[in-house]
């Protein structure tokens, strides 16, 4: 490096990735050069946002969404200035909000990034080893090409569904479907296929939605172990209620869970809807986190991370039109049920069901499964060869809760030595230590916290550099 020149090296060209190049350019915005190691065409769509399903919307109105560009609604404003609603009008629910396509915000991140212009390098490729050099680092690529940083962002993407044992024997049919983010598989769904999903969360609501938008008009049974689906947006709601922080936060999960119930019953006799509760929950979620021990953490997510991921992670009004339509024709079903199955090589698939609270099992044939039980964070280290790689050198390594990448509050790594070295990690994989990491803007401050501390990293650098040119 020269004292005008630090390298930073981001792996992984999604949301996170993105984010945390914008807010870096903010906050050093001369002479650093980021270099964005990403095998994707495009910076800034990642898995979620670079479906061209036009049924795919984003789940928030797109006034509450953005990379971080100093003021809230600049997502809605590139929208509007762009005339969006014109070529998508089932985007415009009222006059002031829009639910745009997921491709549409990835085109949005996509541009704030190329505006940056020549200080943004993308390497379009995939890395496939990270190495320490010195007091920097080296990145191979899968293209042959190696990058040499002096600072190293980790922001991988989203991990597909890991298969649940009880399914496994399914894996080689040709008509069970492991990642329903691949479109192309789906249309091979023929329109009166009796179809089971496995999760009922919102990646069941987006496979509902494609298929509906494909034609499908036949039977669809999704099924979870407590039979949840992502709650409505209220009508009209742009306010939070309530205060988590003070008196001290919640010391337990059980005084968190009575604390909710409390405000949204007092919320209620105020006229305010539940989902303002839960956005303040959500807006202080990290500090709620950070004051719960390990053992209240864990308590936290085994009986109430299920509740809390359906109130949280709304569905967009036009595809919860959708699944209210299917279920009143009868061509859609959610049940609470465990589920398991046998190899077979039938055409159709036989699953065995037991209800919740029951202890009888019952066979249903269908023509098709689809696994929709979101990404399976825990087993990063095991899919992932690079970080099976990062693991291996003792750079990372899985956090308490198996929840993604232990890291520091600065968001660095923990290696092998249970002690924080240089490599920060941005994305959903930090939310062991962090809480909340998986909402648009929550990633986004988080991208923040990083860059700040990479920016200060790089004053030193160059202070450093100075004083040895002065000797």
């Amino acid at each position: 490096m020269t004292a005008s020149s630090p390298v930073v090296a981001i792996i992984g060209g999604g949301f996170s990735g993105a984010s945390v190049a914008w807010h870096l350019h903010e906050i050093v915005p001369d002479g650093l050069r980021v270099v964005i190691v990403e095998p994707h065409a495009d910076i800034g769509r990642g898995l979620a946002y670079s479906s061209q399903d036009p049924s795919h919307r984003i789940n928030i109105p797109a006034k509450r969404m953005n990379i971080g560009a100093g003021q809230e609604t600049h997502f809605h404003d590139w929208l509007v200035a762009g005339n969006y609603a014109a070529a998508d009008p089932e985007a415009k629910i009222d006059a002031e909000k829009l639910y745009p396509t997921r491709q549409a915000f990835g085109s949005y991140v996509k541009d704030q990034i190329e505006s940056l212009g020549a200080s943004i390098v993308h390497v379009q490729s995939r890395a496939i080893a990270l190495e320490r050099d010195g007091k920097g680092w080296r990145i191979r690529c899968a293209n042959g090409e190696t990058i040499e940083a002096d600072i190293a962002v980790l922001a991988v993407c989203h991990t597909p569904p890991d298969t649940p044992f009880s399914l496994k024997a399914l894996q080689s049919h040709p008509r069970f479907f492991a990642d329903p983010w691949q479109a192309d598989p789906l249309r091979s769904i023929a329109p009166d296929d009796s179809v089971l999903i496995v999760g009922t969360g919102l990646t069941m609501a987006d496979t509902v939605a494609t298929l509906d938008r494909l034609g499908h008009r036949g039977r669809i049974l999704a099924v979870s172990r407590h039979g949840l689906r992502s709650r409505p947006h209220a009508n009209n709601n742009e306010d939070v209620y309530g205060d988590f922080l003070q008196p001290p936060p919640p010391q337990t999960a059980l005084e968190l869970l009575r604390r909710v119930r409390a405000t949204i019953r007092a919320a209620k006799n105020e006229g305010q809807p539940w989902q303002a509760v839960i956005d303040q929950v959500r807006y202080q979620g990290q500090d709620i986190w950070g004051a719960l021990s390990t053992l209240e953490r864990a308590r936290l997510l085994r009986h109430l991370r299920t509740f809390w991921d359906v109130h949280r992670f709304r569905i967009a009004p036009q595809v919860h039109d959708v699944l209210e339509r299917r279920i009143q024709q009868g061509t859609l079903a959610i049940r609470a049920a465990s589920v398991r199955a046998q190899a077979q090589h039938d055409a159709k698939i036989s699953v065995e069901f037991r209800a919740r609270h029951s202890r009888d099992w019952t066979t249903q044939s269908f023509d098709a499964v689809v696994l929709a039980t979101g990404p399976a964070h825990g087993t990063v280290f095991d899919h992932d060869p690079l970080l099976s790689q990062i693991r291996k050198a003792g750079l990372a390594g899985p956090d308490p809760l198996k929840l993604g990448i232990a890291v520091d509050g600065k968001g660095r790594a923990i290696g092998a030595e249970n002690s924080a070295n240089p490599l920060y990690i941005a994305g959903p994989l930090a939310r062991g230590t962090f809480g909340e990491l998986m909402g648009i803007s929550d990633l986004a401050r988080y991208a923040n916290v990083i860059a700040g501390d990479i920016g200060n990293q790089i004053g030193s650098m160059r202070d450093n550099l100075q004083k040895q040119a002065r000797i």
